[in-house]
């Protein structure tokens, strides 16, 4: 029996690589996973850094709101499943015909993403030496610059890695979009090997495991070039 799983297996592999209509709907499902994540990834860093912003300035009746509304926002985004909130924008907000499910997506895991990210960026800038806060003000430096060109690059150096975890993290979460009638890469694997036997079944989820992996570890490498260039900057 094991002996003609193994078989059936790699003959539908072949299958898969052979077919041309397979190979579409798999180029498609990747198109659709990899303009998701890029897209929510691009909206995520932007949200999370200004909302990290704003919970790091200083105590002032102008920032009251601001800072309440950026609390809640964390709260409840960090507290709730991302089904559920992807399940609210696309039935309920952005419930209407016509509207682009792929825009609709994009909002949903960008504005989750930024909940992390924001909080990620938060500590990271909490992490610098509040000495150099104030030896840049003794220079007669004000906030403003202090933050922008001191505090912000050194904390952005302590986040990058827990940046690119939840960057990853963000790539596998898209895999739910099926939910709300979209195909990615997960929701061709289950087309393709819907109804049949257990082997032609697992062909295609690990073809498409493969293709998740490769994006995966190509963002891994990016993020490790990036942290070996800071490296080399901080030594000259």
């Amino acid at each position: 029996m094991v002996h003609n799983l193994s078989a059936g297996f790699f003959e539908n592999i072949g299958k898969i690589f052979s077919n041309t209509s397979y190979l579409n709907m798999i180029g498609q499902g990747f198109l659709t996973t990899l303009l998701i994540s890029v897209g929510a990834a691009v909206v995520g860093l932007i949200l999370g850094t200004i909302v990290a912003l704003v919970k790091l300035q200083p105590k002032s009746k102008a920032m009251i709101v601001p800072k309440a509304i950026c609390n809640v926002y964390t709260t409840i985004i960090r507290g709730t499943p991302m089904a559920l909130q992807l399940f609210i924008m696309a039935f309920v907000i952005f419930a209407i015909r016509g509207f682009p499910q792929e825009i609709t997506a994009i909002i949903a895991f960008g504005i989750n993403s930024g909940a992390y990210v924001s909080e990620n960026i938060r500590a990271g800038i909490m992490s610098v030496d509040k000495g150099q806060t104030e030896a840049s003000r003794a220079l007669g430096m004000g906030t403003g610059y202090t933050m922008l060109k001191i505090v912000i690059p050194q904390g952005m150096k302590n986040v990058i890695p827990a940046i690119g975890n939840e960057l990853i993290a963000l790539i596998k979460e898209t895999s739910i979009v099926s939910m709300i009638g979209m195909v990615d890469l997960t929701a061709v694997a289950k087309i393709i090997g819907s109804g049949q036997n257990l082997a032609t079944y697992l062909a295609p989820m690990l073809v498409v495991a493969l293709f998740y992996l490769a994006i995966v570890y190509l963002l891994t490498l990016v993020i490790k070039l990036i942290e070996r260039r800071l490296r080399k900057s901080e030594k000259r």
